[in-house]
């Protein structure tokens, strides 16, 4: 393929996906990412799109949301490794809230093995992973459909989620900096999930490297707020996901990574986990963090545990609950 029609078939899928990783873009022209980059980069100088973390986007800085047809088909495996992480995180006879998005579909489909479980979720997505799963309960929000991601949205949604308290929140989103936290480029949306993270104890964000650093419309979730983040390993020439990741984690998130493998390069406060393995549960947040919404029972066994290895922590758990 001549560079030129590379190119336009370049700027054609970005037009239609309003973001595209490298990796898609390579497999897409069949070329490698280096050579894609450099398309990007002659792309970008007329003005034609933006470079982000490993992608390009719509020019203009913040990019518009796709319809989930195309979001469908855009970083499968990425998203695959960041659900299996993160389905690792749920225990057997938890109570959860899964918002709306293609990676938090994908976490559905794994957390139908999870016995005891309720879910909560304002996705017809999520729910249809888990309709038939056995042992699962899933609880519906009201609201109005949105067609473009399956979502229920609007006050009807927002307000069936008052007064309801759950362990943990897993959100996707359109993207996310250490600056303003999780964001997505619809108001209604934006809204919904604020009311799923009032409802949370914990919040995981779930977000492919792609989205790092990408900035949209609508504030979702403010950094401090999120306890954890699941994404896949960025590329080793993406600097500045790296940076971000990093910066996050300054901030007291904790970073974990599908598909690395922790080593002395590895940045502080990141939990690179291979895949098809768990995460590691017992890892602390990196610096001094406050504790958002947390529930009684879980400020007295910070409050009781401190700072002790693992081991103690587990014998000092062990003897809590025999009390």
């Amino acid at each position: 393929m001549f560079a030129a029609e590379r190119r336009q078939l370049i700027l054609e899928m970005v037009r239609a996906n309003g973001a595209v990783s490298l990796r898609e873009l390579a497999r897409v022209v069949q070329t490698s990412e280096v050579t894609v980059r450099r398309d990007v980069r002659a792309l970008e100088a007329e003005g034609l799109l933006d470079r982000r973390h490993g992608g390009a986007v719509l020019p203009g800085g913040f990019t518009r949301e796709s319809g989930f047809p195309q979001k469908s088909h855009l970083a499968t495996a990425e998203k695959t490794a960041i659900a299996d992480l993160a389905a690792g995180l749920v225990e057997e006879g938890e109570a959860i809230v899964v918002g709306a998005g293609t990676t938090t579909q994908e976490l559905a489909r794994r957390l139908a093995r999870v016995p005891g479980l309720t879910v909560v979720t304002n996705s017809l997505l999520v729910a249809q992973a888990l309709a038939h799963a056995n042992r699962v309960e899933v609880v519906m929000t009201g609201g109005t459909l949105r067609g473009s991601n399956y979502a229920l949205v609007g006050s009807g949604a927002e307000q069936s989620l008052q007064g309801l308290r759950v362990s943990r929140a897993f959100l996707s989103g359109s993207g996310l900096t250490a600056e303003r936290g999780l964001s997505t480029s619809n108001m209604l949306s934006a809204s919904v999930d604020r009311a799923l993270v009032q409802a949370a104890a914990e919040v995981v964000v779930l977000a492919d490297h792609t989205k790092l650093g990408t900035d949209t419309m609508f504030q979702t979730v403010p950094t401090d707020v999120i306890t954890r983040l699941v994404t896949d390993e960025p590329p080793g020439h993406d600097d500045r996901a790296a940076t971000e990741l990093q910066a996050l984690a300054d901030q007291g998130v904790q970073i974990t990574v599908a598909g690395g493998a922790a080593g002395p390069g590895s940045a502080p406060g990141v939990d690179s986990v291979p895949a098809g393995r768990q995460p590691r549960r017992d890892v602390p947040l990196p610096g001094q963090r406050r504790n958002h919404g947390a529930g009684p029972g879980q400020q007295l066994r910070s409050a009781l545990l401190g700072e002790q290895p693992p081991g103690e922590r587990a014998a000092r758990v062990a003897d809590l609950r025999r009390r």
